[in-house]
């Protein structure tokens, strides 16, 4: 049992260790959910929870790799877990069906997978509680690891500034759900939904995505002036991507003298904008064959 009981020790440490390293290799995406979900109010504040979190995921990983405290760590895990539980109960209970974060963008899970998921890493947790043997050190140790890791957040993932980010605000895209467009390599489409010239660069996007698996992630912004629909455009054009819609404002704010405009967005900053052209592009800047 003692033999079993480590196994399960390590199994839940790892899965610590692999949740937090899902969030931090794109911790944007992790504070866009803190916020959809009503758990921060700002982007700022966002940002300090996110940090906070997957340093104690990590610390508490890497913790339960060792022999010291693990009954603690295990009552731990319970409270931290069950408001974990308890909040996705709620996100559950009010119909939110979009991936919660757990596994950052790695791994899409709604409110109902990872309420299962926590009630088996609850059980393995009280079963590791129940068997495991008591041994102890300096209290220090564990408790400063656990500050350092934390704070050596803010070094690793520094806060970004979105100040100057025009594509801050827009985190949901239809029907893929909640977007991080201020991390990796990005294609933003503006198309006015009458507009021909926009009609016909959405047919040549459609084309060159159906020659190339490798196409890059392209996020569509529709301005909607008169009675045309996304359906009806994707019908014309043949082409089906992410979108949503903007208002006149933003559109205004987003094209050059008309559109459409394509802008190719690396790590959070524009790289290039593009208003011809877009296939010889996006072949050249993403090697595409």
């Amino acid at each position: 049992m003692r033999v079993l009981s480590k196994v399960m020790q390590i199994l839940l440490a790892v899965t610590f260790i692999f949740s937090a390293y899902t969030k931090a290799v794109g911790p944007g995406f992790f504070e866009i959910t803190l916020m959809d979900q009503g758990l921060a109010p700002s982007r700022v504040l966002a940002g300090h929870m996110a940090r906070f979190f997957i340093g104690l995921e990590f610390a508490l990983g890497f913790l339960m790799l060792l022999p010291f405290y693990v009954k603690q760590l295990m009552q731990f895990t319970f409270l931290l877990l069950g408001g974990f539980t308890v909040h996705l109960i709620y996100l559950w209970a009010i119909g939110d069906t979009e991936n919660c974060g757990c596994f950052g963008e790695m791994i899409s899970m709604t409110p109902e997978q990872s309420i299962l998921k926590n009630l088996v890493m609850i059980l393995v947790a009280f079963v590791v509680y129940k068997t495991t043997q008591i041994r102890q050190i300096s209290k220090v140790i564990p408790l400063g690891f656990t500050g350092a890791t934390i704070l050596s957040m803010w070094m690793f993932l520094p806060m970004p500034n979105h100040e100057n980010f025009p594509f801050e605000t827009f985190t949901q895209f239809e029907p893929k759900g909640r977007v991080d467009l201020s991390s990796g390599e990005k294609l933003i489409a503006i198309f006015n939904l009458d507009c021909e010239h926009c009609q016909e660069a959405a047919t040549e996007l459609g084309e060159l995505n159906r020659q190339h698996e490798d196409f890059p992630e392209l996020y569509v912004l529709f301005y909607k002036e008169g009675s045309s629909t996304v359906e009806r455009f994707e019908s014309i054009t043949r082409s089906s991507f992410s979108h949503a819609i903007i208002g006149v404002n933003s559109f205004f704010d987003l094209i050059g003298d008309s559109p459409p405009r394509i802008y190719y967005l690396k790590n959070g900053n524009v790289a290039e904008i593009w208003d011809t052209d877009f296939s010889q592009n996006i072949l050249n800047t993403f090697e595409l064959e």
